[in-house]
C-alpha cells in the first residue's frame, strides 16, 4: 500500500502520523514474510513510496524501525483490561469461560498468529520482544486475572500472589495450548476450540477449588488428629 501525498508544502501532523503508521504496518508484513536479516530498508521503502532518508531520520536503523513497528503491532493487539472486566459476571465459571473466549480468539487473530511468528522468530535474538509482550499484554491480563480470582475464590489462605501464580496457570492451560498448536501450523475448528476452553476452564477451576478446599485436619494423618 503506498502513501498518499498530498502535493507540495510539508504534510500536516495527521498526515505525518498516517504515513509513519503505513510505513510501521508495511515494514513488519515484510518484517514477517522474509525475517529480520531479510527485510532491507531498500525494501521497506519502496513497497510504501518513502525516501530512505525519511526513515533513518526518523529510526535510525533497521533495528530501531523493527521495533517500533512491533511495539505499535502489540499495542493494537492487546486485548484491553476493560474488555475483560465485561466479561465478568456472578458465575466464575462462566466468567471464566468469557474470558478464555476473548483470549483465545485474539491469539489466533491475524494480528495474534503475525505476532506470534515474528515474537517466536526473533525474541531469541532479541529478547526485548518478549518484555514488549508481558508489558503490554501478558502483564496486565495477569493483574486482571488475579484480582478476580482472589476476590472470587472463597477459600483461605489464598494470597495476591497465589491468585497471580493461578493466573499464569490458567493461561498458559487454557490460551497456550491453541497458541503453540498454531504456532505449529496446526488448526484447530471452532468445535476444538470450544471443547478445548470449556475443558480447561472446568480442569483450572476445579481443580484450584479442591486445592484450596484442604484443611490441615483433612490433610493430616489419622494419627496426628
Amino acid at each position: 500500500m503506498s502513501i498518499r501525498r498530498r502535493g507540495p508544502g510539508r504534510p500536516t501532523r495527521q498526515e505525518a502520523a498516517e504515513r509513519d503508521a503505513q510505513l510501521l504496518d508495511k515494514a513488519l508484513e515484510l518484517f514477517v514474510a522474509n525475517g529480520f536479516e531479510r527485510t532491507t530498508i531498500e525494501a521497506i521503502t519502496a513497497a510504501v513510496g518513502m525516501a530512505k532518508r525519511t526513515v533513518y531520520a526518523r529510526y535510525g536503523d533497521k533495528t530501531t524501525l523493527f521495533r517500533a513497528a512491533l511495539q505499535r503491532a502489540i499495542e493494537a493487539w492487546a486485548v484491553p483490561v476493560a474488555r475483560l472486566k465485561a466479561a465478568e459476571t456472578g458465575d466464575l465459571e462462566a466468567t471464566l469461560h468469557a474470558i478464555a473466549r476473548i483470549l483465545v480468539d485474539n491469539i489466533l487473530s491475524p494480528a495474534g498468529l503475525r505476532l506470534l511468528r515474528i515474537t517466536n522468530a526473533e525474541s531469541p535474538r532479541m529478547p526485548e520482544i518478549g518484555v514488549y509482550t508481558n508489558e503490554l499484554g501478558t502483564k496486565r491480563t495477569v493483574a486482571f486475572l488475579g484480582d478476580l480470582l482472589h476476590r472470587r475464590i472463597p477459600r483461605r489462605p489464598f494470597t495476591p500472589r497465589d491468585a497471580e501464580a493461578a493466573a499464569f496457570s490458567f493461561l498458559f492451560l487454557v490460551v497456550g495450548g491453541p497458541a503453540t498448536m498454531a504456532a505449529w501450523g496446526i488448526g484447530f475448528g471452532k468445535p476444538e476450540i470450544d471443547r478445548h476452553i470449556r475443558n480447561g476452564v472446568h480442569l483450572f477451576l476445579h481443580g484450584l477449588l479442591d486445592e484450596w478446599d484442604w484443611s490441615p485436619a483433612r490433610t493430616s494423618s489419622p494419627q496426628a488428629r
